[in-house]
């Protein structure tokens, strides 16, 4: 088992008076990948910015390999931290070559050349060492910055957004790279973006912020397929809720009809939930009697998105291969293929009267 390297425990932070983010814990292992998700002004760049030392911390501690580095009244000084950054624009010195950005931090120390080659030719730009920022494309900079950060052998490595000024192709192929390279130095980080994609590429786990809160903080497989949250439920995935009504543990009854998953819940029977959804859940099936009208559609090369809307009036979505080309306004036929149950408790219902937390779920184990 990995050792622990870093630990937010209760962690609050912000600007004067303002608690940007509250009461927040977790923990990154020793040369994994965490990543801090959620949409702009959720807390995740203030989280970012306390662990590097750039802010203090209201409540609780910043641990970082057994050493506590923040806390309140104290912070220990960026510059002794042991910690690397990437930041968003880079920050490459215009007037050093990329040899002499990547070797800045270690200038001094006797073996510079040979570390600054090592890493100008892990990240793909052994034959640029000569040329200067300027004539470097946006890609090749961001390669150049994360070997500057890398080349003191930092304890942590923090990179904030550091794709969001490429193109959607090149930030996919980079996000992939990025990845291996940290993996082949064994050099732990944290992520900050807004792009799943992204989050779910690079990380090994994920940290969903809400309003300065974490919502949950897992693997990119677990926040998909088991999110503990109504928000982290349709954050994750192009997650959606239809209502229904718990007739057993692990079956509910819903407009789709009636839905059965691999999960009990101990909600009181006959409770209000919410059911999630998502569009791979919803199978394109022209024998059956359910029927959804097309009220939108997005091609997506190999599969189509199609918007659907129910005879209720809800809508939902649903892939459907590219070669079934439907139009809007046409009536098709689907089913739930959903053996996946997560369920919520509706708003006002029994079941959320009841204390069972969020989800209410008791999993099924495997000797059941």
């Amino acid at each position: 088992m990995s050792q622990t390297l870093l630990t937010l425990r209760n962690l609050s932070c912000g600007y004067h008076e303002h608690r940007v983010v509250q009461q927040l814990n977790l923990h990154l292992k020793a040369g994994d990948i965490g990543c801090l998700l959620g949409p702009s002004g959720c807390g995740k760049t203030t989280t970012l910015r306390a662990i590097a030392g750039f802010e203090p911390v209201c409540e609780g501690e910043i641990q970082l390999a057994d050493q506590v580095i923040s806390k309140a009244g104290f912070t220990l000084a960026p510059e002794k931290r042991r910690i690397g950054m990437v930041f968003q624009d880079y920050a490459l010195f215009p007037h050093l070559s990329v040899a002499e950005n990547i070797g800045f931090g270690i200038r001094k120390q006797p073996n510079c050349e040979r570390v600054t080659q090592e890493l100008m030719e892990l990240v793909k730009l052994g034959h640029l060492g000569k040329r200067y920022p300027h004539e470097l494309s946006g890609g090749q900079q961001q390669r150049v910055a994360l070997a500057r950060a890398l080349a003191p052998e930092p304890q942590l490595l923090l990179l904030d957004e550091p794709f969001s000024n490429l193109d959607g192709e090149l930030r996919r192929r980079l996000s992939h790279e990025v990845r291996d390279i940290l993996k082949a130095r064994g050099t732990s980080a944290i992520l900050v973006t807004h792009d799943q994609e992204e989050a779910f590429a690079v990380s090994d786990h994920v940290g969903v912020f809400k309003e300065g809160k974490l919502e949950q903080w897992d693997t990119p497989f677990n926040l998909y397929h088991e999110p503990l949250t109504p928000f982290v439920a349709s954050f994750i995935g192009q997650g959606y809720f239809i209502r229904g009504q718990l007739l057993s543990p692990d079956a509910v009854q819903t407009e789709l009809g009636l839905i059965l998953g691999n999960r009990a819940y101990t909600w009181p029977i006959g409770s209000a939930v919410d059911v999630l959804l998502r569009p791979d859940d919803i199978v394109y099936d022209p024998e059956s009697p359910q029927k959804a009208l097309i009220v939108g559609k997005t091609f997506l090369g190999a599969a189509t998105l199609y918007r659907l809307q129910l005879p209720t009036g809800s809508q939902l979505e649903s892939i459907f291969p590219s070669h079934a080309d439907h139009h809007p306004g046409q009536q098709v036929g689907i089913r739930v293929a959903a053996d996946h149950l997560v369920v919520f408790a509706a708003p006002g219902s029994i079941a959320a009267q009841v204390n069972l937390g969020e989800s209410g779920v008791r999993r099924y184990s495997s000797d059941s």
